[in-house]
């Protein structure tokens, strides 16, 4: 522990939003296939609403996304964590969304030869924490609904 006094709601709301608007990458944990849990790093663009990531159809992640819809993300280090469960659709995505996901990410899976998909994640849940003092309210969002 580092001494800090743990923040309040309103503070790490604001803290968990820039975190989501600044940041390009998470990591991404699925389930669902034979192979069981996953983990792998995506680029992400957030809306205020929800998650775009792409990744390609025939990847681990790809697939246990297309059989469960099921996910957790990651943002930050361990001492200041993020953590998303959420539901995970397929998507298409129109030319400014493409557009404003290569800007955010460096990275257009538009140009690539192999197959990607696109997946609109609506978080569940979130919870944030920099250390064990903030445990406790450490939840942001339940069942779907911002708690601030």
């Amino acid at each position: 522990m580092t001494g800090t006094a743990p923040r309040g709601l309103e503070e790490r709301l604001r803290d968990t939003r820039a975190k989501l608007d600044g940041e390009v990458d998470l990591w991404v944990a699925t389930s669902g296939s034979p192979g069981g849990a996953h983990l792998v790093p995506l680029s992400f663009l957030w809306d205020g609403t929800a998650f775009l990531i792409s990744t390609p159809r025939a990847s681990v992640t790809g697939r246990n996304l297309l059989a469960d819809g099921q996910v957790r993300l990651s943002l930050g280090p361990t001492r200041d964590v993020v953590i998303v469960d959420g539901a995970a659709e397929t998507v298409e995505v129109t030319p400014d969304v493409g557009d404003a996901f290569a800007a955010k990410t460096g990275f257009d899976p538009r140009e690539l030869d192999e197959p990607y998909q696109y997946f609109r994640i609506l978080p569940r849940r979130v919870q944030a924490w920099r250390e064990a003092n903030e445990l406790r309210g450490r939840d942001l969002m339940r069942a779907g609904r911002w708690l601030g």
